[in-house]
């Protein structure tokens, strides 16, 4: 008698994004051509981080194991191994270049292997931790912006390998504290680059974007180019600074003045502002039978605006070090839980002098309360998990080598020119 096949098991992919203001988790499952479908999230409040670095492990190990816990009993499955997101400050960008020759004959495919083994043992840690170490655009002969070298003729084959690295204990901190939620942690993914694959498309990256990650306690710029990230900067101010000062302007508590900014606030101003009142809670009970404490919309939106000023001046300061700038320099993408301020865009393009729009996460089917730019990161941890990407990390063996930060404005223009020319 013949016994019936086992169906294989299925294959799930996890993303678990430690912020400083919430941990959430998707369980998702690739289909066809990396489709995913969403089948379970949860989401829990961060009590434990401080600017992206875990400040309590107990506390940030409960938050991850009730969010992964949620997500698991709607998605009705367990899982073992997550894509954590980190978005802590000190991320560090390069640009390892290398070359190789080949004598005039078609390149195949055990020469991008021996050119892609020789950047891999070029790169040098400096003492960092590497998440990703991703192969950009080749060029041949001089000819940049050169995406599949296979079958082509030439002398010499180059490649310019992205890296991006942090230091080693804050990384390892969020390690533990995944593990110690007795989960396997499958990689630590830079925000940044899961941030861009939920909300960019593929023309933005190739024509040249920044993307700016409004977080509770860390904003993340970073520039896209030829495809590919090709420099970061991190801030430690972010959507957190502004309730805080709320709190401390009309002597009210944080989770008060979080939802004053939530349902009042707004980066514009409007000839209403001075009608409009809001009233107060303040942190000590009011005695009974006295009137509560009101402001106007207005007086809270003066507090919001001189925080956004300071944070608009530092974002600026950032695209400006990133060689963001000239005719390259026009489109901006505002993500994070930091970019659903009311009017933020239109504050933004005013100071900036660019075009912004609100970043996104869009991806079929994900719930309502998921779909905001607060969750961008979260959906793209999801995504990169499954487009299996070639990343040169997990067989590193470092070597000294002296490096170009890809920080600077010439490595974004080198980006941006490579790919005009190169198509």
């Amino acid at each position: 008698m013949k016994r019936p096949s086992v169906p294989p098991p299925r294959k799930l992919v996890t993303a678990l994004d430690v912020g400083s203001s919430k941990v959430s988790a998707l369980i998702a499952e690739p289909g066809p051509e990396g489709a995913l479908k969403i089948l379970g999230t949860g989401q829990r409040q961060s009590q434990g981080v401080r600017r992206g670095f875990i400040a309590d492990m107990e506390k940030t190990e409960g938050a991850i194991r009730e969010a992964v816990e949620q997500a698991e009993r709607i998605a009705a499955t367990n899982i073992e191994d997550v894509y954590v997101g980190f978005s802590a400050g000190g991320l560090v960008s390069s640009l390892a270049s290398v070359e190789v020759q080949i004598g005039g004959r078609r390149v195949g495919k055990e020469d991008v292997d021996q050119l892609l083994g020789v950047g891999r043992d070029s790169i040098d840690a400096e003492g960092r931790m590497i998440l990703h170490a991703m192969p950009a655009l080749y060029t041949l002969d001089g000819l940049q912006g050169v995406k599949k070298p296979l079958g082509l003729h030439a002398d010499r084959l180059a490649v310019d390998i992205h890296v991006i690295a942090a230091e080693p204990s804050p990384v390892r901190n969020l390690d533990l504290c995944v593990r110690s939620a007795h989960l396997g942690v499958e990689a630590i993914v830079a925000s940044p680059v899961a941030a861009g694959k939920a909300c960019l498309s593929e023309e933005e990256r190739e024509l040249g974007v920044a993307l700016v990650e409004l977080g509770a306690g860390v904003t993340n710029v970073s520039v896209f180019a030829g495809g590919m990230l090709v420099g970061l900067k991190s801030l430690a101010v972010g959507g957190g600074d502004i309730t805080d000062d709320i709190a401390a302007a009309f002597g009210t508590r944080r989770v008060e003045a979080e939802r004053m900014k939530c349902f009042y606030g707004s980066a514009m101003t409007s000839p209403r502002d001075n009608h409009d009142m809001i009233e107060l809670k303040p942190i000590a009970g009011s005695e009974e039978g006295t009137e509560a404490a009101r402001i106007t919309r207005a007086q809270l939106i003066a507090v919001i605006r001189q925080r956004l000023e300071h944070l608009s001046g530092e974002v600026a300061g950032a695209l400006k070090d990133l060689g963001f700038a000239g005719p390259f320099g026009r489109q901006v993408v505002l993500t994070g839980g930091g970019a659903e301020l009311k009017g933020i865009a239109d504050y933004a393009q005013g100071v900036l002098g660019r075009a912004v729009r609100i970043g996104r996460p869009s991806l079929p089917g994900l719930p309502d309360a998921h779909s905001g730019p607060a969750f961008t990161t979260l959906v793209g941890l999801a995504q990169f998990a499954a487009s299996n990407e070639l990343d040169l990390r997990s067989v590193m063996a470092p070597q000294p080598i002296a490096q170009r930060p890809a920080g600077s404005g010439g490595v974004v223009q080198r980006m941006l020119n490579a790919f005009r020319s190169g198509f």
